[in-house]
């Protein structure tokens, strides 16, 4: 068979596209990025978000499946599929590298979050030893919510005894690091940083908490912050600003909030600008946000200047 793979709205490693494509290429088949100049047994295409617009143009091939959370959240791969070793020559992905999942779930129910509709509360997934193979010493870990799993924990312990380098990139949660946790994190070679949420005011407290009690044990690293812009710009801002003030070690990621409901939402400007100040770090470190001026004509000391 001639297989197609088509990413339809992001250039970040699938996971699902390497698995299928690992899984044809074991039964001999062809597999490759389609190519609208091309015809094909069978095309692949994945969406991740709901927000972004489909692929428009027409799919030269007889058979054509979509997956993924921006085509159907309950659609997962067949068993066979899931568990095999992905292909990572489909992304050309460093032989030191592999991605993958130990948990799978949620128990928190936040409202700008579509993981615990899609996968339910958090469950144990896969073992690290299943996915750090063929010499792959370095591992992205998609987990939500890792440090709510006891299987979770024991992963974290097992990736230490194996002496991998991780990257948890969903974030961990705060308001979970206990003193025995913050012990166990300090050993962890972690790839870069240290991730956690902190998407409502509270969870700066506990953020601040948790990320004091592990430099308490010895790490020195960066965090980074995902935060969840809602509604309130005066909070969200504030939230934001929070980790400026705090320092160089400390780097918040703004994400929009986006309506699961309301995949045509309209992403407010302010929104907009704050991630566009944010997430650009030599900005963020440069310049004051009232001070930024994201195009010609506009500065967002305007933003305060609303009641």
């Amino acid at each position: 068979m001639n297989i197609g793979i088509l990413a339809v709205d992001s250039n970040y490693p699938n996971l699902a596209l390497m698995k299928i494509s690992a899984w044809h290429k074991a039964r001999g088949d062809n597999v490759e990025w389609y190519n609208p100049l091309c015809s094909y047994d069978k095309v692949y295409m994945a969406k991740v978000f709901s927000f972004t617009p489909d692929y428009g143009y027409y799919i030269n091939a007889d058979q054509v499946e979509k997956g993924g959370t921006g085509y159907d959240i309950s659609k997962v791969l067949p068993v066979e599929v899931d568990r095999i070793i992905p292909d990572y020559d489909l992304y050309n992905i460093d032989k030191t590298l592999a991605y993958g999942f130990l948990t799978r779930g949620c128990p928190n129910r936040c409202k700008w979050c579509v993981v615990p509709k899609k996968e339910g509360n958090i469950a144990a997934y896969m073992d690290i030893e299943e996915i750090a193979v063929n010499g792959r010493k370095s591992i992205i870990l998609m987990d939500n919510n890792i440090l709510a799993s006891d299987y979770g924990l024991q992963q974290i312990e097992k990736i230490i005894r194996l002496k991998l380098r991780v990257d948890f990139n969903q974030g961990l949660d705060a308001r979970l690091v206990t003193d025995e946790v913050a012990r166990l994190l300090v050993k962890v070679k972690w790839i870069k940083r240290i991730r956690f949420g902190c998407d409502t005011p509270e969870q700066i407290v506990e953020c601040e908490r948790a990320t004091a009690l592990i430099d308490k044990y010895g790490y020195k690293g960066e965090y980074f912050f995902y935060c969840i812009l809602l509604n309130d710009f005066k909070e969200a801002f504030t939230r934001v600003n929070h980790w400026r003030i705090k320092g160089g070690r400390f780097l918040p990621h703004c994400q929009p909030y986006r309506n699961l409901n309301n995949p045509h939402q309209i992403i407010p400007q302010w929104q907009k600008d704050l991630a566009g100040w944010a997430d650009k770090k030599w900005i963020f470190r440069s310049c004051e946000f009232k001070d930024f001026t994201p195009r010609k004509g506009f500065v967002c000391s305007e933003y305060f200047k609303i009641k």
